[in-house]
């Protein structure tokens, strides 16, 4: 049989036109396996992983379980050769992990830079109260949820306790399936006439997210005020050793719980909490742990407080990455000021974050033709910001088109795409103040929708080739 002859314009459009194919059709050989194979470790990370400080743990073990040591270890001048893998830690909240290059460090260093705080509920100072026959927690929600999202929801507390005798308490209840799980409670729609008529920011306060903790009062003593409170206070400092003013100097935090899990019939998804942005996280350590020795050298840096500003001294607003570059510049025989900035001016780097995926429910927010879509391959945006490219890092032509051509050249499936229509609203990455160092910096990351839900849903492929995404241009 003849076959027919393409058409000119058929022709015309395979050389000009940006393709618009799902990369499940565009994946070659043993990929699939890949990509399924790559998304079960990424699970598991993401449902140990339930806040910044166990991201860090995770990754830290891992770092180590790879050969990287730490770079506080080392003495100035010694110790640091091509492929030579370290790490710094901060606080518990903040890891950054490199593998020295062939190049010297004044051509500059290749950084992947993601956060690994969420939205949840934290614990007010002074949580505990008692009404109505319930002991009770007061929350306080951290980063920019929906609030009615987070009622009637199982919950599980984790976090870190300060006693008052010195000693460090690690708390995680509700993840097995014998604790006790935690919720807000939610009003009843038989009794919601009003409520219901309110709109969704006003339905329900933020001092209405109260979590339900007990009901049992402590025996025997009728003239004892709030029995129920005084009961939670003793089996806390039964199982803990803490008394009350030990909640002061907590960091106790609200998640959703249960484990990350396939979604969908073909299981292409997964569905969980904090893929923004552990996720990117996730796959920047994998990108990291895999490299060989690059030419330039490369950094993962895993940041805190991005959902509220990367404010304090473990967000990206911090001079973390400028101590940083001093202490590894150190190593190799230089502190000063103009040789640190050197390095950084002549650095690169992609800010390693998730961005909004088209949702066939609500289509009417965005801009369909610069749209992103789960399944289409991981998002390089030039900018984020919101409205008038407020608060955006926009990266420049020659940038863009550099990693356009790392990711042709390494079988990085990508799209582009924006968060959504130009008013409609916005959001920020760490990249601007990655910039604010001289370095040139793209946001990279895959596509979610239902983004800062308690369950957020990611493309198994995007995921994949976000890691392979980071992998080249770290190698670059």
């Amino acid at each position: 049989m003849v076959e027919k002859e393409e058409s000119r314009g058929k022709k015309l459009q395979k050389e000009l036109a940006l393709p618009q194919k799902s990369a499940w059709e565009r994946l070659e050989g043993d990929t699939r396996e890949k990509v399924f194979a790559f998304a079960e470790g990424y699970k598991t990370f993401l449902s140990r992983a339930k806040t910044e400080r166990e991201a860090v743990r995770a990754a830290l073990e891992a770092a180590r379980g790879r050969g990287f040591v730490s770079l506080a270890d080392l003495p100035p001048g010694r110790g640091l050769n091509p492929g030579s893998r370290f790490y710094l830690e901060w606080r518990g909240k903040v890891l950054l992990m490199g593998i020295m290059g062939t190049a010297d460090l004044a051509e500059g260093i290749r950084l992947v830079g993601a956060h690994v705080d969420a939205p949840r509920l934290d614990l007010k100072p002074m949580p505990l109260y008692e009404k109505d026959g319930l002991a009770m927690f007061k929350t306080h929600y951290y980063g920019g949820i929906k609030k009615y999202q987070w009622t009637a929801l199982p919950l599980a507390l984790h976090g870190v306790i300060m006693l008052r005798d010195g000693r460090r308490v690690e708390v995680v209840i509700g993840e097995d399936s014998a604790d006790p799980i935690f919720t807000v409670s939610d009003l009843l729609p038989h009794l919601a006439k009003e409520q219901m008529k309110k709109n969704m920011e006003e339905a329900l306060s933020g001092d209405d997210l109260n979590l339900v903790v007990g009901s049992i009062p402590y025996p025997g003593e009728d003239d004892l005020k709030d029995k129920i409170r005084l009961a939670i206070l003793q089996l806390l400092n039964e199982r803990y050793g803490l008394v009350e003013e030990d909640l002061i100097t907590a960091e106790l935090e609200l998640v959703p719980a249960g484990p990350a899990r396939d979604l969908g019939f073909d299981r292409s998804l997964v569905g969980g909490y904090g893929q923004d942005d552990r996720v990117c996280g996730y796959t920047a350590l994998q990108a990291i742990l895999d490299l060989e020795v690059p030419r330039h050298t490369a950094l993962v840096l895993l940041v805190d407080k991005e959902e509220i500003g990367s404010t304090g001294n473990t967000g990206a607003h911090s001079r973390l990455l400028e101590y940083a570059i001093t202490e590894l510049a150190s190593r190799v025989g230089t502190t000063s000021i103009v040789h640190v900035g050197r390095i950084m001016a002549n650095s690169q780097a992609i800010s390693a974050d998730v961005t909004a995926g088209v949702d066939p429910t609500y289509e009417n927010v965005f801009d369909m033709h610069n749209a992103s879509r789960l399944g289409y391959g991981v998002v390089l945006n030039k900018y984020s910001g919101s409205r008038g490219k407020y608060d955006a890092n926009d990266a420049s032509a020659e940038f863009m088109g550099r990693l356009r051509d790392i990711f042709n050249q390494n079988q990085v499936i990508w799209q582009s795409g924006e968060m959504g229509k130009v008013d409609a609203g916005g959001g920020g990455t760490i990249a601007k103040f990655l910039a604010y160092f001289g370095l040139d910096v793209a946001d990279c990351g895959p596509a979610l929708l239902s983004m800062h839900a308690p369950l957020e849903i990611a493309s198994k492929v995007d995921i994949y080739m976000a890691y392979r995404a980071y992998k080249a241009f770290l190698a670059s």
